[in-house]
């Protein structure tokens, strides 16, 4: 039987599970023999279905990128296992982007990688730069690009090949409030076409957008009395 979000839609219980996370724990190792190892993930867990928005947060240096990074594939877990049987879109952080490439020299770059053919790759660029107004700045080079439209065109290359899970590190950093308007507006309609959505942050507000909010504490995902 479905649940009713907090968005006031269903929520399917029995969704297909796009990305799992059991018991994943990671250490980082001194390299210094007077200065501690720090454990940072100590069994963390987490199912993410499809088309649920889930909100993930956590004090500064609770370990919310750690974790990111282990969801995604880019950081190798010390224990535990991560499974991805859906294709997989990443937002970090820190802007992953060449400098001296253009917007749109970038799309095809990202795209190229995702094995998309030229054609997709251009509808993606038209629909997302539309979508979140910066097709005017297509022709710029990165090093040239605002820190706003810069954080647009790192979420638009991790939503161009269509991901079953999108998974973003403090996306809206740099937004002003019409783009952060637009970003949600476009995380409604992903959800809405079953594209399951992790936003990790340091705080959440509006917390009505989410489905369920996570926060990391001692390395371990629990659920907020807000869930």
């Amino acid at each position: 039987m479905p649940n009713i979000s907090k968005q006031g839609r269903e929520v399917d219980a029995d969704a297909d599970v796009v990305l799992a996370a059991d018991r994943v724990e990671k250490t980082y190792r001194s390299r210094l023999p007077w200065e501690r190892d720090v454990d940072v993930l100590a069994g963390a867990s987490l199912e993410l279905r499809a088309g649920e928005v889930v909100g993930i947060v956590g004090e500064n240096g609770s370990g919310k990128s750690t974790l990111m990074q282990c969801l995604v594939g880019a950081l190798a877990p010390d224990a535990g296992t991560v499974s991805r049987p859906g294709a997989v879109g990443w937002c970090p952080q820190d802007d992953r982007l060449y400098e001296r490439l253009t917007v749109d020299e970038t799309f095809r770059l990202f795209g190229e990688a995702h094995d998309m053919a030229e054609r997709e790759i251009e509808a993606a660029a038209d629909r997302l730069t539309e979508r979140l107004d910066f097709q005017r700045f297509r022709d710029r080079r990165v090093d040239r690009l605002s820190g706003g439209n810069r954080r647009k065109l790192t979420l638009s290359v991790s939503l161009m090949h269509d991901p079953d899970v999108l998974l973003l590190d403090e996306p809206y950093t740099g937004f002003d409030w019409e783009t952060y308007l637009a970003f949600w507006d476009l995380a409604e309609d992903l959800s809405e076409r079953g594209t399951a959505i992790a936003v990790i942050s340091h705080l959440v507000s509006e917390q009505d957008r989410f489905d369920r909010i996570l926060e990391l504490r001692d390395g371990r995902l629990e659920a907020t009395d807000d869930a």
